[in-house]
Order: structure tokens, then sequence, then C-alpha cells
């Protein structure tokens, strides 16, 4: 099979990358800033030619060699060794990663074009606003007011990036319980209008990108921490609690808390006590959120095997967790206020949404119907985008 356009980006950009770290040896902080990312992309590089195209050994081998040498190098110059050999080590990967991407260049069995709107779809863009809004959140809060527009976009522009490529790479994960869910069973893998192979280069790639644009134009902390939420939510939460555990939202929900810690640490540079605040608000939200959603789809969960709470401790004992998260994330909620981070207007703002989500959640435990389910599930989206819209406004307006 040829590769797709994805990892031979990927590979342009690697080889380009160690290219400007042997060429920026003198530079300091340049020169680690761009080993930092080139290190990434070769990782990504690596795990499409072992996950994706097995049969090209070729691939496998230079770009595995590529990207040993080249953490080599960096830990030759760590440990204080010669500069011969950092520069020498250096051109190894340099000469490794260039065969790779010649590799990737060439021809193989052709694939049909997957549709841009596949593309799209499997970037999950409605799951990744309410992300991002969390994110912008963070930021405006960190930055006690309006953050520089160039630095919003930018952590804006990589964020997307790294939910993008962590979505994609749940199709690709998910994809055999998908067929098995009248919600999922068309999507573009599952459906099998994205090949595989085409939908794990684009999450990868998507995922290595965002790590180039937040370290480059944000800062690494907000760069790894996009990340290291991806990889918790494609590699904890999809490839392993999900199958497993009923708990499985419960602790999967830190992946869906990183985006604030993201936004504060562009706005701060650092990650402090409030920021805390911020990641709980989302983590004590997504359970209930997510069991809402478990109670309208509980017989596909079934078919598809997969513990959701509902399926294996019945709809009563879901709503009366529903009702338990719902008083906790009302008490959480108040945090910011309390450690004086925002003011009044979003404690009255956490107090009005956080009663109606309590109430509605009261109403789905007396009555556990689709119409209260879905309802509580509806409410949930607009309380989350609403409270950081407040928490972005208290700062401005007061």
């Amino acid at each position: 099979m040829t590769t797709g356009p994805w990892l031979r980006l990927l590979a342009i950009a690697s080889t380009a990358g160690v290219a400007a770290v042997v060429a920026t040896g003198e530079w300091g902080l340049a020169h680690d800033v761009v080993a930092n990312i080139t290190l990434v992309l070769l990782a990504a590089v690596v795990l499409c030619a072992r996950l994706a195209y097995r049969n090209r050994r070729t691939l496998l081998i230079a770009s595995g060699s590529a990207f040993c040498l080249f953490a080599l190098a960096g830990l030759s110059a760590l440990a204080g060794a010669p500069t011969a050999l950092h520069f020498s080590l250096g051109a190894a990967a340099l000469v490794a990663s260039a065969v790779a991407t010649a590799v990737c260049a060439r021809g193989g069995e052709p694939v049909p074009r997957a549709d841009w709107r596949d593309y799209l779809t499997l970037t999950k863009p409605r799951i990744m606003v309410l992300l991002l809004l969390t994110a912008a959140g963070g930021m405006f809060v960190g930055a006690e007011g309006v953050p520089p527009a160039g630095l919003l976009a930018a952590t804006m522009f990589g964020l997307a990036l790294a939910c993008g490529g962590a979505s994609a790479l749940n199709h690709v994960l998910d994809r055999d319980i998908d067929v098995h869910m009248r919600r999922t069973d068309k999507r573009p893998v599952a459906a099998g209008r994205v090949p595989v192979e085409r939908a794990l280069e684009f999450g990868l790639a998507l995922s290595a990108l965002s790590f180039v644009v937040l370290a480059s134009f944000v800062n690494v902390l907000a760069a790894v921490l996009a990340l290291a939420g991806g990889l918790f939510y494609v590699l904890v939460y999809t490839r392993w609690l999900k199958r497993s555990t009923p708990q499985n939202i419960v602790i999967g929900g830190a992946a869906g808390a990183v985006p604030p810690l993201v936004g504060w640490a562009a706005a701060t540079g650092n990650l402090t006590l409030p920021a805390l605040w911020l990641f709980l608000i989302v983590f004590f939200w997504t359970p209930p959120h997510f069991w809402a959603l478990a109670l309208l789809i509980r017989r596909d969960y079934e078919a598809a095997r997969v513990p959701m709470l509902p399926v294996v401790k019945g709809e009563a004992q879901t709503a009366r967790s529903i009702v338990t998260y719902s008083f906790v994330l009302l008490g959480i909620s108040l945090l910011p206020y309390v450690s004086n981070t925002l003011g009044v207007f979003y404690l009255l703002s956490a107090l009005a949404l956080g009663l109606a989500f309590v109430a509605l959640a009261v109403v789905l435990r007396r009555r556990t119907t689709p119409a209260n389910a879905r309802r509580l599930f509806s409410f949930s989206l607009a309380y989350l985008a609403l409270l950081f819209v407040a928490m972005a406004l208290d700062p401005i307006l007061f």
C-alpha cells in the first residue's frame, strides 16, 4: 500500500527538523526547542511505520534508526560527550531520516481518496468546540483578562490539532465496537470510507503538528500538556478503561479536563493551584454528562459489550450516581470564587447553573426516562459552555 500524505508530511518535517538541529548546534535555546519538536515528529513517523505499514521493513528500520540516533545525540550532549560524537550522531540521524523520507515517496498499491468531510468527521468537531471553549476560559482566567490575540490564536490552533488527532486515533481504536452501535456505525473508519492506515496517519500527524505549533508559538509546557492529554485519552481511556470498567468515564474524564490546563499554561507559563480548580470542574462534570447520554444509548453499549455504568449497574444506580456527582460539581464550581481567583459575577453564574444542573439530575433520579435523560444531557453541554464563558467575562467585566 502506498503511504499517505500525512506520513509523507511527517517524514519531510522530521528530516527538516533534524537538519535544523544540526545547523543550530551552537544556538542554545533554539537548538533545544527544535530538538524537542523533532523528537516528537520522528516518534510519529516510527509509530506510523510500525502500526500502519508493517510490510515496509525498510521504512521501519530507517525511521527507527533516525529516532534512536537522534535520541542518542541528545543524551550524549547531556552527558557531556565530545562535540564530535554529538555531531556525528546527529548527522547519522539526518541520513537515516532522509532515507525514511525517500522510502515514503516510493509508490505502492494505490488507495482511493476519502472525502474531506470524512477527515473532518474524524476530528469530532462538535466535541472540539467545547474543549477549545474550556481552554479559552482557562487562558482568560490565567491572564486575568483578555490574552494577546496572537497567543490566543496559536493556542487554539495548536490545541485543535491535538484534539483532532486524539479523536482520529479514537476512531481507529474503536472501529470494532463502533460497527455495533447505531450512533457510531456510520463513522468513516467503521464504515470503511477511510482506510485504517490513513486515519492512523492523520491522527498521528495532527498530534505531532500540535506539539510543533504549541512548542514553537506558545510554550513547551502547553505543548506537553496537550500531548499528554491526547495520549491519556487514546491509550488509557479508549484502549483500556472504556472496555474494562464501568468507572471508565470517571477516570477517563481526566483527558477532557486537560484543555483548561493548556489554556492556563499558555497564558501564565506555569501551573498553580487555581488551574487545578478548572481541571476539577471539567473532571467532575464529565461523569453526569456522559452517563446521561449512556442512559439514552444503553442498548448500543450492550450490543457493543462496553461496560458503561447503565449496562453494568442499571438505570436506577446510574441516576443516583448522576445526582451525587451533580452535587459534587456544584461544590467544586465554587472553588474559583472561594480561592479569590474569580469574583461575584462568576459566583452567581456558577450557583445558577449548578442549581439548575442539580435540579435536572434530581428529576432524572425520580423519573429515569429518556426524555429526562436527554434534557439533562443537553443542559450539561450548555452548562459547561456558559460556566467557562462566565469565567472569561468575570475578570473583564469586574
